[in-house]
């Protein structure tokens, strides 16, 4: 009865009250980015995902707000594109696979490469450590410090441990993300 009565609330505000928020979603390849889209839009995960060439634009109502998703491939070819689809967004939303030792350090560097840009200072910045469900997947106190997160200024940043593939706290991921819509 509880989710029936939260549902019509959610129904009766999207009549009065709807947002609409635009992101990008970026990070290197094979991160979970598209897996991340897929998951909030459908609410399935893809074992065999094809990695995204250029990028790829959806968009994904939940409740009151409408989410603009830019999803932009994460191989080298594509990283100088990355500046361009985070001007002007809601929030940046960096995807790590944090079970992915080796690259953390390019995941690091390119992060740091990125917010570096004037055009996107002050930009809310969301880190999704991905695939947590896997042995050896860094915690966030340990993403944090990889990515030397306490450095960054001007901006807020948070971050979370995900899985798209068991859907661990996606929930909270959506919650941040609608907080941060506009109106």
């Amino acid at each position: 009865m509880a989710g029936l009565w939260e549902r019509l609330l959610d129904w009766l505000r999207s009549l009065f009250f709807k947002k609409e928020m635009e992101l990008s979603l970026i990070g290197l390849q094979n991160a979970g980015k598209t897996s991340l889209v897929n998951v909030i839009a459908s609410g399935a995960f893809h074992e065999d995902m094809i990695p995204t060439v250029g990028f790829n634009m959806r968009k994904v109502t939940r409740g009151a707000v409408t989410i603009k998703l830019w999803d932009l491939g994460g191989q080298p070819r594509f990283r100088s594109m990355w500046e361009r689809y985070c001007r002007g967004v809601q929030a940046i939303v960096y995807v790590v696979d944090a079970a992915d030792h080796d690259n953390l350090d390019s995941a690091r560097l390119e992060l740091a490469e990125l917010l570096s840009k004037p055009s996107l200072q002050g930009i809310p910045l969301l880190v999704l450590g991905n695939k947590n469900d896997l042995p050896g997947a860094l915690s966030t106190t340990d993403l944090i410090d990889r990515l030397d997160l306490k450095a960054l200024r001007d901006r807020e940043v948070c971050v979370y441990s995900i899985s798209c593939k068991s859907q661990n706290n996606i929930d909270i991921t959506l919650d941040w993300l609608t907080k941060h819509a506009k109106s």
